[in-house]
């Protein structure tokens, strides 16, 4: 296997800019439910009813044993509960970031075995692992592998009666519409061209949940700390760089005029909000069956 380089994406960067400004360390989103007050204080426990939302999908692993594969698990937080679980747990990330985080959770938990595949899931040796998993889990990974290369892989390595839960967004037909806001939000899936695609699959649908209503919040709250904290902290720093360094500023600002019109556009143009995400997202917590042979 070739040497990963060592870069930082932008998932990267959000996961360290989570810690160091909000305290959090997970990578999924919060589910806001009508009693959780919405603010900063509570995100931990928004995400933590995530977790245990798709942990409730799961067979109980007190009646037996229950393989999981958390494929993109980046930072392994659902990896390390499910061991804590007693599920028996593999992961998939191929970021060499989040791998070494993840193999930190894993030296933590010495008595637990857990393997961790540092490839793009469309690479992943199926053949080694026919019929290995009760449980395949997609949190927010889903929408980065395609489904033509999914759907197969999963088809093999998941059990007869097996489970795969996909918890994560998909685009609406709003999105390249022009309005404002389009393009704010990458990734996901187009919903409707997955639908069609799901129900070609050999897999039975359990259940497909709508809980953009409880996932959304989550984009109220970044943006009012971009708009509120961060904007005018940068507008700050600007104003003092072009005073102190006007050359420098001046050449900088030319050169990267482009990634800075678009990070502004993306993160302080105030559209990154509840109602852009809601216009172009809908956010799904999908249940399927692999049919017993």
């Amino acid at each position: 296997m070739s040497k990963q380089k060592e870069t930082m994406d932008s998932r990267e960067l959000g996961l360290v800019l989570g810690q160091q400004l909000l305290g959090v360390d997970d990578m999924h989103y919060g589910m806001w439910d009508d009693d959780l007050e919405l603010k900063f204080a509570n995100i931990a426990t928004a995400q933590q009813r995530y977790t245990d939302m798709l942990i409730a999908d799961m067979p109980d692993p007190g009646q037996g044993e229950v393989r999981v594969f958390d494929i993109g698990c980046g930072t392994g937080h659902i990896l390390g509960q499910l061991l804590d679980h007693g599920f028996k747990a593999d992961g998939l990330v191929p970021a060499p970031g989040f791998a070494k985080l993840v193999n930190q959770r894993l030296d933590e938990r010495p008595g637990k075995e857990a393997k961790l595949f540092t490839i793009p899931f469309e690479e992943f040796p199926v053949d080694e692992f026919e019929n290995t998993y009760d449980v395949a889990l997609f949190s927010e990974s889903f929408q980065y592998i395609p489904v033509e290369a999914s759907f197969p892989i999963l088809e093999k390595i998941v059990k007869p009666g097996g489970t795969i839960i996909i918890c994560d967004f998909f685009r609406t037909e709003h999105a390249g519409d022009g309005g404002a806001g389009d393009g704010s939000f990458g990734g996901g899936h187009d919903w409707k061209t997955f639908q069609q695609q799901m129900s070609d699959s050999p897999f039975e649908l359990v259940s497909d949940e709508d809980i953009t209503p409880k996932m959304s919040p989550n984009l109220e709250l970044v943006n009012n700390f971009l708009m509120n904290t961060l904007s005018p902290a940068g507008q700050t720093i600007g104003r003092y760089l072009r005073l102190n360094y006007p050359k420098t500023s001046k050449v900088v600002s030319w050169l990267f005029r482009k990634k800075f019109a678009r990070l502004k556009f993306k993160y302080f143009s105030g559209l990154r909000s509840k109602e852009t995400f809601e216009r172009y997202k809908t956010y799904h917590h999908i249940v399927l069956r692999n049919p017993a042979n």
